[in-house]
């Protein structure tokens, strides 16, 4: 069966994200076909909206299948990870600009790639198993597919601390944070699916408050002690003995790689001042398509994914030992290899 079933049901185009083994996780393929069937649904008078949703319990989208990525990059050929990012980006652009309403929902872990297909929809909803996640800086890479835009417009600094953290979020802070609109619970999602379809409108669309999340809690001691302008200065501000909540998050940050955690935080600084898709995609895919010639990326995989050691071997060893040099070197404009988005903002 096909790894995205694709269909239409009513009035709405369904897609399916169909690899529960591998958490859903997004191939290349995946991309495409998603890609062409939002091209031929935006025209279509017969179809109204558009429901995306994962099949299994376990997730809704765990990220981007990698390991093609990995195998290429060792390799030397670093076009197969620019093309596959390029044509993700493209897609992250493509559900942030359509015409009509896309719904998505999102049940377990959506993670990476899966905030960009599920968080960038007009109507998206959670369930009480959500749990969703930006943790790209803990194998080398920044939170992308559109993700530094949904930071920077998150409350406060609740942006910088959930990407360089990678903290999850429960269902009700994804809503605090702006990565869902409504909370419904599971054993009522057939019953709206079927509404959707039948009727071709969001009306039936009716959340109820979720669990009360940690995050607006933390809320005041996370803006006074993210609001740094560099990574550095956020890591200077968390005092020597720090209470608990920051002891946990330190324990995060002191797994992921310095060099992405430094780039993540001037690019959420860089959108927070001009708020689009195509501006955080485009830088985004500046650091994305240096990263496995680069940057800590392919470390990165190795160490969670291939031999499994959990023991990267970063650039730089410290969050206080990346020079300017090496973060400009990432955030260059890319010229005429500049991402090239259809739709943008």
């Amino acid at each position: 069966m096909s790894e995205a079933i694709i269909r239409t049901e009513g009035h709405a185009g369904r897609i399916t994200l169909n690899r529960p083994e591998a958490l859903n996780a997004l191939t290349w393929e995946m991309i495409r076909s998603i890609d062409a069937a939002l091209i031929d649904w935006a025209d279509d008078p017969a179809i109204s909206l558009i429901i995306i949703d994962g099949a299994g319990d376990r997730a809704f989208c765990a990220g981007g299948d990698i390991a093609q990525m990995y195998a290429t990059g060792m390799a030397g050929n670093y076009d197969y990870g620019r093309q596959f990012w390029q044509d993700e980006y493209r897609l992250n652009a493509r559900i942030a600009d359509y015409p009509k309403p896309i719904i998505t929902f999102l049940h377990g872990f959506t993670m990476g790639g899966g905030v960009g297909i599920g968080c960038h929809a007009s109507h998206r909803i959670v369930d009480e198993t959500a749990q969703i996640a930006l943790p790209e800086c803990s194998i080398g890479l920044i939170p992308d597919v559109g993700s530094t835009l949904l930071l920077a417009l998150a409350p406060g600094r609740l942006g910088e601390y959930l990407a360089i953290t990678g903290d999850r979020m429960g269902p009700g802070d994804a809503r605090y944070c702006g990565f869902a609109d409504h909370f419904i619970p599971r054993a009522d999602w057939p019953g709206l699916i079927s509404t959707l379809c039948d009727t071709g409108t969001t009306g039936a669309i009716c959340g109820t408050p979720a669990l009360p999340g940690p995050l607006a809690q933390a809320q005041p001691l996370i803006d006074s002690t993210f609001s740094g302008e560099r990574f550095a200065d956020i890591i200077r501000a968390i005092p020597t003995n720090p209470p608990v909540f920051l002891r946990k998050a330190m324990d995060k940050i002191t797994r992921n790689a310095p060099l992405a955690m430094s780039v993540t935080v001037e690019f959420i600084h860089r959108v927070r001042m001009r708020p689009t898709i195509g501006h955080a995609l485009d830088l985004e895919y500046r650091f994305t398509s240096r990263s496995l010639a680069q940057g800590d990326f392919l470390e990165g995989i190795r160490a969670a994914l291939i031999d499994r050691d959990k023991s990267p071997r970063w650039k730089h060893e410290h969050w206080d030992s990346v020079p300017g040099r090496d973060i400009l070197a990432m955030t260059l404009p890319l010229g005429a290899d500049a991402l090239q988005l259809e739709q943008t903002s």
